[in-house]
């Protein structure tokens, strides 16, 4: 797959991602908005509720006071008129009593002089009892249990404050179940129930006088929390699946890119490889050619150059065929350590007593330094000397000119350790993330004189992990590489 058809699909399935999150936040957000709503009308028709109550009670209040200045009324005029009737039985009642003349006529047009009667007297209790301080109005007990039924009975089950303001005082004279006292007014004004006062939950109370003397006010601290935690299943359940989509989608994308470099890295192994074989395979067969040339098949001094010229290609062969298949081993797990008391110095000498002729070649330097003072340690020999091999390998081939390598020793709390240095090309730090894996090799422009097939650092961290060892590389583009070494001493498999 190209770049084009990735960035492609990226930018479609990025579209797609996008829009399904707008759509969801959209849609979380109308269902709060709409719980919102449900929730302000709930609450408002619970306050009205308990404001048509009180002024119900009131009015039964009124209705009493009335009913009871009737029956003393009516006392008085019996008494009355028991005693005109004692007063005519005895003579004394001479003129009218009564002149109808004398008067207005207080009965209107359709009503009885009863009926004018009775609307006179409600009027006037209603004035008594408008007159009366609003917190004199109201009920406490009643208010109390009618705010609490009002909230529960509609499903809101949430803390909650109340509170009665009165205009005429400028402040709450109720505030939960007590009165407040009117001595504290500049304490307990607008400033002293603040949340009460800015709350917009509020309904004007007895608006049957000719201006309501004041509001109900309900406030609810945890509306926000109350309001989410109806949508909060939904809610989550969003995040989780969209958290799981975006994981895949960044994780596809991964993949896919993981994919594209691990198809770049083979072929430029297929390439290097097809490049190592047909080298020693070309200079093998113009060997056989030449063997079975008239001028040469008589001469046995080069019959015998060519057989070694066959020989020693052969073995490059099956060098790198043996590379291969080593590392197809240790990827499976199918190899087993030769573990033996080692000593490092002795190996290392070793090796670069085979490498130095190499670095000789290109007029180059390698230097040794054993520093440390117990060089003993459990391992491979064999694998552990091609580690060692692989390393001055690289800082040999990776040196453009006259190659400089140090390699030194040196005890560490944890074990022995070995750094191989060298003042090469160096390697940058995008390049040092993948430098340990199987195939990789580092991009050196258009040089194309650097030889392998990219297994050499994999198969150094391989051993490493096998022999429950620590690798690590310092390297900085141009100032060279250090490659360090960290063996325990033992071994526990």
């Amino acid at each position: 797959m190209n770049a084009k058809r990735i960035r492609l699909i990226i930018g479609l399935m990025s579209l797609a991602l996008i829009g399904i999150i707008s759509l969801q936040v959209y849609w979380i957000g109308w269902n709060i908005r709409l719980n919102e709503g449900q929730f302000d009308k709930n609450v408002f028709e619970a306050l009205n509720k308990v404001a048509s109550r009180l002024q119900y009670y009131e009015e039964m209040k009124v209705q009493e006071a009335l009913n009871a200045s009737r029956i003393q009324s009516n006392n008085v005029a019996n008494r009355n008129i028991r005693q005109a009737a004692k007063y005519l039985q005895n003579g004394y009642a001479t003129r009218r009593i009564e002149q109808k003349d004398s008067f207005p006529n207080p009965v209107g047009k359709g009503e009885s002089f009863e009926d004018n009667i009775n609307r006179w007297e409600y009027m006037k209790v209603l004035q008594l009892v408008d007159a009366k301080p609003l917190a004199e109005r109201v009920l406490l007990d009643l208010l109390n249990s009618s705010v609490r039924e009002e909230i529960e009975s509609r499903g809101i089950r949430a803390a909650y404050q109340y509170g009665v303001y009165s205009k005429a005082r400028n402040s709450f004279v109720i505030v939960n179940d007590h009165f407040v006292v009117e001595d504290n007014g500049p304490q307990v004004a607008h400033g002293g129930a603040p949340t009460l006062f800015n709350s917009p939950y509020k309904v004007a109370l007895f608006t049957q006088d000719i201006e309501s003397p004041g509001y109900l006010s309900l406030y609810f601290p945890n509306r926000t929390r109350l309001v989410l935690e109806s949508v909060f299943g939904t809610l989550a359940l969003s995040i989780i699946f969209t958290g799981i989509i975006l994981f895949c989608f960044w994780y596809t994308i991964q993949v896919i890119y993981r994919q594209k470099q691990l198809s770049e890295i083979k072929t430029d192994f297929i390439n290097n490889m097809t490049h190592e074989f047909k080298t020693p395979i070309a200079t093998i067969s113009l060997a056989a050619d030449s063997i079975s040339s008239p001028m040469v098949v008589n001469n046995p001094e080069k019959i015998k150059r060519f057989l070694d010229i066959i020989r020693q290609e052969n073995r490059r062969m099956n060098s790198q065929v043996e590379r291969v298949l080593q590392m197809a081993l240790i990827d499976k797990k199918d190899f087993d350590l030769k573990i033996s008391a080692l000593n490092m110095h002795d190996v290392i000498q070793q090796a670069v007593d085979n490498f130095s002729l190499q670095v000789e070649k290109r007029d180059g330097t390698l230097t040794v330094e054993l520093l440390a003072e117990n060089p003993m340690i459990e391992g491979d020999a064999t694998h552990i000397a091609s580690i060692i091999h692989n390393l001055l390998d690289n800082a040999n081939k990776y040196s453009p000119d006259k190659p400089i390598i140090n390699i030194s020793t040196r005890n560490v709390p944890l074990g022995l350790e070995i750094t191989v240095q060298d003042h090469g090309l160096g390697i940058s730090k995008e390049a040092r993330k993948h430098i340990f894996d199987k195939f990789y090799r580092v991009h050196t422009g258009n040089i194309h004189d650097v030889k392998g097939f990219g297994l050499g650092l994999s198969y150094v961290k391989a051993i490493m992990t096998a022999h429950k060892g620590l690798l690590d590389v310092k390297s900085e583009p141009g100032k060279g590489s250090a490659f360090v070494l960290v063996f325990p001493r033992q071994v526990n498999t």
